[in-house]
Protein backbone atom coordinates (compact mmCIF):
# COMPACT_ATOMS: atom_id res chain seq x y z
CA UNK A 1 0.00 0.00 0.00
CA UNK A 2 1.43 3.38 -0.97
CA UNK A 3 1.01 6.18 1.54
CA UNK A 4 0.01 9.65 0.44
CA UNK A 5 1.65 11.66 3.22
CA UNK A 6 4.69 13.56 1.97
CA UNK A 7 7.04 12.33 4.70
CA UNK A 8 6.51 8.81 3.35
CA UNK A 9 7.31 9.74 -0.25
CA UNK A 10 10.89 9.02 -1.31
CA UNK A 11 10.67 8.88 -5.08
CA UNK A 12 12.04 5.34 -4.87
CA UNK A 13 10.47 1.93 -5.41
CA UNK A 14 11.02 1.07 -1.75
CA UNK A 15 10.38 2.63 1.64
CA UNK A 16 12.58 2.71 4.73
CA UNK A 17 10.36 -0.01 6.18
CA UNK A 18 11.44 -2.27 3.30
CA UNK A 19 15.08 -1.62 4.21
CA UNK A 20 14.38 -2.40 7.87
CA UNK A 21 12.71 -5.68 6.89
CA UNK A 22 15.55 -6.56 4.52
CA UNK A 23 18.06 -6.09 7.36
CA UNK A 24 15.78 -7.88 9.88
CA UNK A 25 15.89 -4.91 12.24
CA UNK A 26 13.88 -5.20 15.44
CA UNK A 27 11.31 -2.57 16.48
CA UNK A 28 13.74 -0.19 18.19
CA UNK A 29 16.41 -0.34 15.49
CA UNK A 30 13.83 -0.01 12.73
CA UNK A 31 12.39 3.09 14.36
CA UNK A 32 15.85 4.64 14.65
CA UNK A 33 16.27 4.21 10.90
CA UNK A 34 12.75 5.44 10.17
CA UNK A 35 12.98 8.64 12.19
CA UNK A 36 16.47 9.55 10.98
CA UNK A 37 15.57 8.89 7.34
CA UNK A 38 12.37 10.95 7.56
CA UNK A 39 13.81 13.80 9.66
CA UNK A 40 13.31 17.10 7.90
CA UNK A 41 10.37 15.93 5.82
CA UNK A 42 7.86 17.06 8.43
CA UNK A 43 7.76 20.29 10.41
CA UNK A 44 9.56 19.00 13.49
CA UNK A 45 12.96 17.82 12.24
CA UNK A 46 14.56 18.02 15.67
CA UNK A 47 11.63 16.12 17.16
CA UNK A 48 12.11 13.28 14.69
CA UNK A 49 15.83 13.09 15.47
CA UNK A 50 15.07 13.04 19.19
CA UNK A 51 12.59 10.21 18.65
CA UNK A 52 15.29 8.30 16.80
CA UNK A 53 17.68 8.96 19.68
CA UNK A 54 15.08 7.71 22.16
CA UNK A 55 14.68 4.42 20.31
CA UNK A 56 18.47 4.04 20.10
CA UNK A 57 18.79 4.63 23.85
CA UNK A 58 16.03 2.06 24.47
CA UNK A 59 17.90 -0.51 22.38
CA UNK A 60 21.16 0.21 24.19
CA UNK A 61 19.44 -0.14 27.58
CA UNK A 62 17.86 -3.41 26.46
CA UNK A 63 21.22 -4.82 25.38
CA UNK A 64 22.89 -3.72 28.62
CA UNK A 65 20.18 -5.43 30.67
CA UNK A 66 20.50 -8.63 28.64
CA UNK A 67 24.14 -9.15 29.69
Amino acid sequence: MKATQTHYETGRDYDIIDVCKDYSLNFNRGNVMKYVARAGKKQDELGDLLKGKDYLEREIAYLRNER
